[in-house]
């Protein structure tokens, strides 16, 4: 029988460990499948800085591509090269002319009828629209005037033949008056007033603006921009080591940069690239497995929480991936903060950090500006992770929001100044990515509702939301068992400050504590707590029965925790919170009634198991002070100090420490600030009156 249950043993530990070997080499090779296949140039530089490699050679020739800057200012260059295209519109002069004739005459018999110097009139102010019509009409645009002058350079096309001129050789209408009044005032015969009246109603523009044909012009013109700005011969030095990149070489750089990851004259072979890519990211996820070993057990040996980081870390991957290959505008857009902030609310901070710099580190290999793009987003990481160490409040959500925002934008502003050396250049709209991967980071959240329900863990959001007195469990606890209740909030109040001190997740001992003594609501009475001075109903009972009954209520806790879907990492806190101590009250006073009985012990001792994580051995050693400390008859400083220290000394004589991480150190400390916070709390605990004995109770 021992033989084979050593084996099933053996086989269910190699299973489990080849389920984790499945598992790891299953997202390698997605993660691997994913990546860009190009081959990355292999030096690091910035501008500004020194060159710390070899000194650099052109392999071949090849052209300086300029930059982006370089090109938006040749295409103002083209476009303010082109002149406006205008052409004559040949109806308009005759058409004005014609109507010109018809309203001098109509209007001259109707004002001047008996005026014989019709001729005249007519002839002078026919000939200012025909001398006007000859030069041309044009209304000017105001898209090309400039601030000193409002004439500017066009090009006139006359049966397919430009001509360039100038506006101010032109007439406008308004010039075209003016022009004709100054004209008139040599002439005291003629009838200024009317001539000018008619002449305005027939001054149209006949030199039109052709938007088509000068769009066209700037579009040629704009295609024509090269694209390059010189050239680099095989055999040139592009920079010396030890040089600074100035701007000239950083061009040079970054052009042989570009050459030799998007064309083949560098490509390789592509298996020896995935060859490379399988090493580094078979190392970092091994290294991330061989943590979880040794820091997170826990995490290690769950089957569905294992597979939950491996599925954020490929996902992150093939992200990045996937927008590497689209090709778009900005890297940053992406939420890479949302993987530390999922894993830091459903685990733990050290956890999330160690996750976070191995995702980033191998996306480092893979993007352009790789060392910026780290420091960018381990920066604003670990700012997720400390702006939420302890979530407390929904607004701190937004509070870490901001403090993301705020942290790319601080290391934009010094990453721009080191790159330009001025603030003028800065770059401002490269800022809009990162606001909008800090709003898609908050994704997070809802995210992290579907995770719990399809891996089974349980978020600070969760404990939060349990924590919450209104919590319809835990007002059911306050209407059965109010004393009970009570105990309960003390106890979560002692050893939250004890956890926050020496380090652990104090939401989780929090709602640990909230929960660890529901079991009592199913016979709230038969506990100290809820009796009311009347009578104390194990005085009715064996003691081996009231033994049962003090017991029961952790395997109550746990059916009632199961039945309203408390999470597990709770439930462990109503299993472990009297590990399997017994109730030693009502063990002495059998032993005392019946010293010659033989008995099973086990009766008296509750089933365990003992506590396994500081949360849950924090949670232990605060219930037994707190309870322990109502039935001190004059609670002083001396008799507090003797009463933490002698139930912390018999739990570590009782072996119900072993098993969490909690160190002599932080004992001392747990100790200290039980010490304290007691001191302002005098509750005088009942005792048990059975058989005439007096005692100070068992803590249950």
């Amino acid at each position: 029988m021992l033989i084979k249950s050593s084996l099933l043993r053996y086989f269910r530990v190699r299973h489990a460990n080849l389920y984790r070997i499945m598992m790891l080499v299953l997202c390698i090779v997605v993660v691997v499948l994913v990546l860009p296949k190009e081959k990355r140039f292999k030096y690091e530089y910035e501008k500004g800085k020194v060159w710390m490699h070899p000194d650099l050679t052109s392999p071949f020739n090849f052209a300086v591509e300029k930059t982006k800057e370089e090109l938006k200012e040749d295409k103002k260059e083209a476009i303010n090269s082109v002149l406006p295209v205008y052409k004559i519109d040949a109806r308009i002069a005759p058409m004005q002319v014609e109507a010109f004739k018809i309203d001098f005459d109509m209007k001259w018999k109707s004002r001047f009828p008996e005026s014989a110097d019709r001729a005249e009139n007519f002839k002078t102010a026919i000939g200012f629209l025909e001398q006007f019509y000859d030069k041309g009409i044009i209304n000017l645009n105001n898209h090309y005037r400039t601030k000193s002058s409002n004439d500017y350079n066009i090009t006139l096309v006359q049966n397919n033949v430009g001509t360039n001129l100038n506006t101010a050789t032109l007439y406008t209408p308004s010039k075209a008056l003016e022009y004709a009044k100054t004209q008139l005032r040599k002439a005291n015969r003629l009838k200024k007033d009317f001539i000018l009246e008619v002449l305005e109603d027939h001054l149209q523009a006949n030199l039109v603006f052709n938007e088509d044909l000068t769009q066209k012009i700037e579009d040629e013109a704009i295609e024509n921009i090269s694209l390059y700005r010189g050239m680099v011969q095989k055999g040139e030095l592009i920079i010396a080591k030890g040089d600074v990149v100035t701007e000239q070489s950083y061009k040079k750089i970054e052009s042989l940069r570009k050459q030799y990851e998007q064309t083949g004259l560098f490509s390789g072979s592509r298996r020896i690239v995935t060859l490379g890519q399988f090493i580094l990211v078979s190392m970092s996820l091994t290294l991330l497995l061989a943590f979880l070993f040794i820091f997170r057990k826990d995490v290690y040996i769950d089957y569905r929480q294992m597979t939950l980081i491996l599925l954020v870390v490929s996902g992150m991957l093939i992200s990045l991936s996937w927008a590497i290959k689209i090709d778009l505008p900005s890297l940053y857009y992406i939420p890479y903060c949302i993987v530390p902030i999922i894993i830091r609310l459903l685990f733990d901070a050290r956890l999330a950090l160690n996750i976070h710099i191995l995702v980033v580190i191998i996306a480092g290999f893979f993007v352009p500006n790789g060392f910026e793009f780290v420091f960018y987003q381990i920066t604003a990481g670990m700012a997720a992770i400390y702006s939420i160490q302890s979530l407390l409040r929904r607004s701190q959500y937004l509070i870490s929001a901001f403090l993301i925002l705020l942290t790319y934008i601080i290391s934009f502003l010094g990453i721009s100044f080191i790159h330009e050396g001025n603030f003028s250049h800065v770059q401002w709209l490269d800022i809009p990515p990162f606001i909008l991967s800090v709003l898609l980071s908050l994704l997070a959240y809802p995210l992290i509702y579907v995770f719990e329900k399809m891996f089974g863990v349980t978020s600070d959001i969760t404990l939060m939301e349990l924590s919450n007195t209104n919590n319809p469990l835990l007002r059911e606890l306050a209407f059965k068992a109010p004393g009970t209740f009570q105990h309960s909030m003390q106890v979560a109040n002692l050893a939250e400050a004890a956890i926050y001190k020496i380090g652990g997740n104090a939401l989780l001992v929090r709602t640990g504590a909230l929960y660890h003594d529901i079991g009592k609501m199913r016979a709230p009475n038969y506990f100290i707590e809820n009796q009311k001075k009347t009578g104390n109903p194990h005085d009715e009972l064996t003691y081996e029965e009231s033994a049962r009954i003090i017991i029961r209520h952790v395997t109550d806790g746990i059916e009632i925790a199961k039945k309203n879907r408390i999470p597990e990492v709770v439930i462990d806190f109503i299993r472990t919170h009297h590990g399997n101590t017994r109730v030693d009250y009502f063990y002495q006073s059998f032993l005392k009634n019946f010293p010659d009985r033989i008995f099973d012990e086990q009766i008296f001792r509750y089933p365990g198991p003992v506590p396994f994580s500081k949360e849950t051995g924090v949670l232990m050693l605060a219930d037994s002070v707190e309870a322990a400390s109502r039935s001190l008859k004059e609670p002083d400083a001396r008799s507090i100090e003797n009463l933490v220290d002698r139930i912390v000394a018999y739990k570590m004589e009782q072996h119900q420490l072993v098993d969490t991480d909690i160190t002599l150190k932080d004992l001392e400390t747990v100790k200290q600030i039980f010490k304290q916070m007691l001191m302002s709390i005098y509750h005088v605990r009942i005792e048990y009156q059975i058989s005439g004995i007096n005692a100070i109770p068992e803590v249950v």
